[in-house]
């Protein structure tokens, strides 16, 4: 029996011993995991291998939602579960919609299966993609029970109504679940019909909008949550990557396992062919278990030929953008209207700022990891992804199968941020799976194999311009943005096309199209190649929302005090909500008008130019309209800071959010992430960045990387203004005017301007002393 053998049997043995949460096994059966949450138990019951099984008499209007003989209600949820409560929320859309009983509601987390159609979390698309679609599901199912329930009670449908799982007439009443066991609907919804059923008004919603319990909570606190790095099969051995000097181009020379088989548990070393060229020049380690694989990666010596990024720093990158922006060629306009070349040319004065940001590292508290095997015949990859209908075809290309022989399992995320939108992790344990046969292979990054292999936020540069006229008023803008674009690198056919045709990374220039009324307007993305050559650009918490409403609202407060105009007056004055502005049904009705509301209260609620505050201490305000123009959350935010003119430490004491972000489907969630990206849009603004030195990032734990701690965290005060328009994402827009609204607010403190996101003391401290000699 070979080394191999021998550690799986080892591992069968093993598998007798009662599991505990790090020792949750997955049965050789290869049936589909799939947690209730709450309720995992009763989950398994009602639906043994698959929420479609049919025999186990439950009834399934569509594929969305199903009904038991219980009564309970089963609703399957594609979005990937990483803190934000996604079924929690979604659930109550078709549960509202349907008239359940929320204490009989389950969510099933499914795996990837064509007809779930796109499975991707992130942008925050979640609630803004499910709502009418899980309206409908609602309805159809309330639809049935009720023509189901009129015949049983001996009525027609006009006499009865639904209420909280059952089907009401005047004192008469039966269950769903008694509807489903009597009568055994099997009535099924196209699309189409679905479309045509009548919803509820607003008025009589009684989940949407509610403090109900949430699904997922317990089994998060008790320890049952399943997560992508708690999965395990019967006779998986680990394995950890040695990874290549540079993300692009290694090539390994010669390998050296001479010290590595000195570590117990050591069994061999796999270089990586990879046709997908996700994961060039990888080594990769496997053991019989993860500290043993830790060891022995650490002692395997592997020489590789770097690739042609070796040297590359961040400041060459950000270079690269400004060359690219100075040149005022390539890239992609989307916006490129008539006369902004004649607005400039005839101005009486031109404006123009340019502002950097920083390299960000997600640093999602799970590390990236995936189990592979072969099983009947099919792949399967287990892991917590966020954009599965992206990442299985990638695995599919690096295995050389058709996409039908993959299936990926969904976990719970230990965190996300956009991290996990890249399935780049997945494809090499598929690949070290293949090279031994396709047995079960566990691969696990360590923190800084993560941090030195993560897709992170391009460090980028932008330069705003503006013509004035005689009056000073604008009459024409230019937004030009630099960054590398990861839809280009991951997602080439989902990019959208500009203006002038010509494809572009929408997520690299969003919040730059905004909704100011300033005349003509060119906007455009420049794709920053040498970024993309370097490392893989990846989407991280607010995308460019996160950047370009940081150039774009500091660029406005300093065009207002370059004019003399209250920042406040100005901005007001240029969301008119005229032309493309006007917003259009159904996801940007009002436009710029409802902008401008929510920044009308967030001056109300902080006493923006009104209240006296300690010396060096003043508020700043910034506003914008969420993750994208097609989907905008209004959005204006102010953060109150002080600074220190000794040490430039910048202290953020409070930060009020105001948004409007249509209908709010779970309060608490909606608080909760909106909280969460504020302190992740004050993290990027003082405390996190990374850089790129010799072609790879420089910090790779948080001994050096330092976000934001507990100790820094101001206080919040967050609004929601009250809506019935349909609901957009809530995710993300936290984000996005932290980081301008303070830098504002230093600047109406000590009269500093800073262009660089983060703001660090050393940047303070000469922003003073230049200030001081001028």
């Amino acid at each position: 029996m070979g080394k191999l053998e021998q550690i799986a049997a080892r591992q069968d043995r093993a598998a007798s011993l009662k599991a505990s949460r790090r020792g949750f096994l997955m049965t050789a059966m290869g049936s589909a995991l799939m947690f209730g949450f709450a309720r995992e138990s009763k989950a398994a019951q009602l639906y043994p291998a698959s929420a479609t099984m049919p025999g186990n008499g439950a009834f399934e209007p569509t594929v969305w939602c199903s009904i038991g003989p219980d009564g309970t209600v089963n609703i399957n949820v594609i979005r990937a579960e990483m803190g934000q409560h996604v079924g929690t929320a979604l659930a109550r859309i078709i549960a509202d919609e349907m008239e359940a009983d929320w204490s009989k509601v389950q969510i099933t987390q499914v795996d990837t299966d064509p007809k779930w159609g796109l499975m991707v979390t992130g942008g925050s698309w979640s609630v803004w993609m499910t709502w009418d679609v899980f309206r409908q599901a609602g309805a159809a199912a309330r639809t049935v029970m009720v023509e189901e329930g009129a015949k049983l009670l001996g009525t027609s449908p006009a006499n009865c109504i639904a209420r909280n799982g059952r089907v009401i007439a005047g004192s008469k009443s039966i269950s769903y679940g008694d509807i489903v066991s009597k009568v055994h609907p099997t009535r099924t919804f196209t699309p189409e019909e679905m479309g045509k059923l009548p919803l509820k008004p607003a008025s009589e919603r009684r989940l949407i909008g509610k403090d109900v319990k949430s699904l997922d909570i317990p089994a998060k606190t008790d320890g049952s949550a399943i997560y992508g790095i708690d999965a395990k099969l019967d006779g998986m051995v680990y394995a950890r990557p040695k990874l290549p000097p540079t993300r692009y181009g290694s090539k390994v020379v010669s390998v050296d396992d001479t010290d590595a088989k000195k570590v117990k548990g050591y069994i061999r070393y796999v270089v990586l062919e990879d046709p997908s060229e996700t994961v060039p020049g990888w080594v990769a380690v496997l053991a019989s278990s993860y500290p043993a694989a830790i060891r022995a990666t650490d002692a395997l010596k592997v020489t590789w030929t770097p690739g042609k990024t070796a040297k590359v720093s961040e400041q060459d990158i950000i270079e690269h953008g400004r060359k690219q922006i100075a040149e005022k060629t390539g890239g992609s306009c989307v916006f490129n209207d008539a006369g902004v070349d004649e607005a400039f040319k005839s101005a009486k004065q031109v404006f123009e700022r340019t502002y950097t940001c920083a390299s960000v590292l997600h640093y999602q508290l799970e590390p990236t990891n995936a189990l592979a095997r072969l099983q009947d015949g099919k792949w399967e990859v287990h892991c917590g992804n966020q954009w599965q209908s992206l990442f299985l075809p990638v695995i599919a290309k690096a295995l050389q199968v058709p996409e039908s022989d993959v299936v990926m399992r969904s976990y719970l995320l230990g965190g996300g941020f956009g991290r996990r939108l890249n399935g780049d992790y997945a494809v090499p344990a598929a690949l070290i799976s293949k090279a031994i046969g396709g047995k079960p292979v566990k691969l696990i990054l360590t923190r800084s194999d993560d941090m030195l292999f993560d897709s992170f936020r391009s460090p980028s540069i932008q330069t705003v311009r503006v013509a004035l006229d005689e009056q000073k008023n604008p009459t024409g803008w230019e937004h030009h943005a630099s960054a590398g674009w990861p839809t280009r690198v991951m997602a080439a056919a989902f990019m959208e096309k500009g203006a002038d045709g010509k494809p572009y990374d929408q997520f690299a220039i969003a919040g730059a199209d905004h909704w100011y009324d300033v005349g003509p307007m060119r906007v455009r993305a420049l794709d920053n190649d040498l970024a993309s050559d370097t490392f893989r650009p990846g989407w991280l918490r607010s995308v460019s929302s996160g950047w370009t409403p940081w150039a774009h609202e500091a660029f406005l407060d300093e065009l207002a005090h370059e004019l003399g105009k209250d920042p406040v007056d100005f901005r007001l004055s240029l969301l008119t909500a005229k032309g493309r502005n006007a917003g259009k049904a159904p996801d940007s009705v009002g436009g710029a008008k409802r902008q401008a509301d929510v920044l009308k209260r967030l001056v109300e609620k902080c006493g923006y130019g009104k209240t006296t505050l300690p010396k060096d201490t003043a508020i700043g305000i910034a506003t914008t309209f969420g993750q994208e123009r097609a989907m905008p959350t209004w959005t204006a935010g102010a953060a109150q800071v002080h600074v220190d003119r000794k040490t430039g430490v910048v202290t953020c004491q409070k930060i009020w959010l105001v948004l409007d972000a249509g209908t709010i489907i779970d309060p608490d969630g909606a608080a909760a992430q909106t909280e969460g990206g504020a302190l992740w849009g004050l993290s990027m603004a003082l405390f996190e960045n990374t850089e790129i030195v010799d072609g790879n990032v420089r910090d790779l734990n948080l001994n050096s990387y330092t976000p934001l701690r507990i100790a820094d965290a101001p206080e919040i005060d967050i609004e929601f203004v009250e809506s019935t328009e349909k609901p957009m994402g809530l995710g993300e827009p936290g984000v996005t005017t932290i980081g301008a609204a303070i830098a504002n607010g230093v600047f109406n403190a000590v009269g500093v301007r800073l262009r660089h996101q983060p703001i660090r003391p050393a940047d303070v401290l000469k922003g003073l002393a230049d200030h001081k000699s001028a």
